[in-house]
């Protein structure tokens, strides 16, 4: 169950009038662009997706290669690779550059990418941090197995029952007691994180500093992300995308909830420390002659949260930093995530924060095209009023030419950056560039995508998944009942 906007309206996709090739070729959306050390050939840009096709130890497979040679079939300008751990660490089927030993696989990723384009689409990857989260556990285990009892606890208990045998029974009794407890006793009983961690499963945050681990994380992660945008380098990738978004290490860091006290928490300029921090240490590593952009929220779109005023201060400590180019998003955050099934983690894009970083056609009057344009327009304007040229990405809900085109004419950002509508047909920008827009595959904005990722299975678009599934050699799911890649379009050069 996900978060749905108050009295929705169900929206019809946008008129599309589509341009012919001369018109195309006119437009300033098929203009090239220079970012940082990069030239794009085109101001498009498909963003990160997490497609879920990599091993389970994080390498690059075949699933993954035909992923990302049929997005580049359609030369695109750029194409952002899905967000990779730049840890060593376990972290089921998502890609890897956490040691040296995924570079060969990495290699062959921009290989493959190289050839499907023609050499028209430059190839960067998204490297993230992240902390531990956990499934949500049976009552009876929470109890038996993560739960530490102490006085405090007890004492609740007492308050709560009017029984004051709780405070001297036999720890095992307590903890029995608790595991069959009703809930509105043990919201009594539990503190806010003990009650999170039953309800939603452990997670943990930037703030826990009374963990070693995440107290010397300014310490350890400007190293480990510089080492994993060098073996981006040594790989070939154009450039390197720092994830400072949605529910992760990074945004943490930049959120307004973050309270540190540290000198990593409170006021902003504390809170862009790290990111900062993390940002020169892979300039140092990688050079000023390669591309280091970076993807970070234009508002979190929760209770206490950073929001557009926050975006637009980091935007401009990003631009004078030196970071090639800004790609923004919008939400996606744990803290107002629903509740998982017991056995599943909270997946951070079933709130209302979620909901904005993915909004569907039922949406609320402002329906889900281009809702984020104006919170990118306005750290454009920030940055550019800095003296700054800093290309900015703009995302979500963007679908057509003319949509498009408007916003980079209006000087709203510099690049247009589609994902779902480029899931749903990779040839848009071929198709368009060449007269032939009539012939897209239009995204629909049902989310079917979403809710796959959601489920952690392979991603693919209805649109196409059940498509001709008995041609030669077609490339099917797991479960063998969808495609796994957008049917070719075949077109003369």
């Amino acid at each position: 169950m996900t978060w749905r906007p108050a009295n929705p309206i169900r929206h019809e996709l946008l008129a599309a009038r589509w341009p012919d090739a001369d018109e195309a070729a006119r437009a300033l959306l098929f203009q090239p662009i220079r970012v940082g050390a990069l030239t794009l050939a085109q101001r498009t840009w498909v963003p990160a997706m997490v497609p879920w096709r990599a091993t389970a130890d994080g390498f690059v497979t075949r699933e993954n290669l035909d992923w990302y040679g049929r997005f580049a079939a359609g030369r695109p300008g750029a194409i952002v690779v899905e967000a990779t751990g730049v840890r060593d660490i376990p972290s089921g089927p998502l890609l890897r550059i956490g040691h040296d030993r995924f570079i060969p696989g990495l290699r062959e990723l921009v290989e493959t990418v190289r050839r499907a384009s023609a050499g028209h689409t430059r190839l960067l990857i998204q490297i993230i941090d992240f902390l531990t989260i956990k499934r949500r556990p049976e009552k009876a285990k929470f109890f038996a197995r993560f739960f530490a009892l102490n006085e405090r606890h007890r004492r609740a208990l007492v308050g709560a029952t009017n029984d004051e045998s709780w405070l001297t029974v036999d720890e095992q009794q307590v903890l029995a007691m608790l595991a069959v407890a009703p809930d509105e006793l043990l919201e009594k009983v539990l503190d806010e994180r003990a009650l999170e961690s039953l309800c939603m499963g452990y997670r943990e945050r930037v703030t826990d500093t009374h963990l070693a681990h995440i107290r010397e994380l300014p310490q350890v992660l400007p190293e480990i992300f510089a080492a994993a945008a060098w073996r981006a380098r040594e790989a070939g990738f154009d450039g390197v995308e720092l994830h400072y978004a949605h529910a992760y290490t990074m945004a943490s860091f930049l959120s307004a909830r973050n309270n540190r006290a540290d000198g990593y928490g409170g006021a902003r300029e504390h809170r862009v420390r790290l990111p900062l921090e993390v940002y020169a240490a892979v300039r140092a590593r990688v050079g000023t002659d390669y591309c280091v952009g970076v993807r970070f929220l234009s508002d979190e779109v929760i209770a206490g949260g950073s929001r557009i005023e926050d975006a637009v201060y980091f935007g401009r400590e990003f631009a004078r930093a030196g970071f090639d180019y800004l790609s923004l998003s919008k939400g996606g955050k744990f803290e107002d995530a629903q509740q998982p099934k017991v056995g599943q983690a909270a997946y951070p894009y079933t709130g209302e924060s979620g909901y904005e970083c993915m909004p569907t056609v039922i949406s609320d009057a402002r329906g889900p095209f281009g809702r984020n344009v104006p919170l990118a327009a306005a750290i454009k304007h920030a940055v550019n009023m800095d003296g700054h040229d800093t290309p900015i990405v703009a995302t979500g809900g963007i679908t057509i030419f003319e949509q498009a085109e408007s916003i980079l004419q209006r000087g709203e950002a510099d690049i247009i950056g589609m994902a779902r509508q480029a899931l749903a047909d990779p040839d848009w920008f071929l198709k368009v560039r060449r007269g032939r827009g009539r012939e897209v595959r239009r995204c629909t904005y049902t989310n079917y995508c979403e809710a796959l990722d959601q489920a952690h299975k392979q991603v693919t678009c209805k649109l196409w998944d059940r498509t001709e599934l008995d041609e030669p050699d077609v490339a099917l799911s797991t479960d063998g009942h969808r495609r796994l890649l957008a049917p070719a379009w075949c077109v003369d050069e």
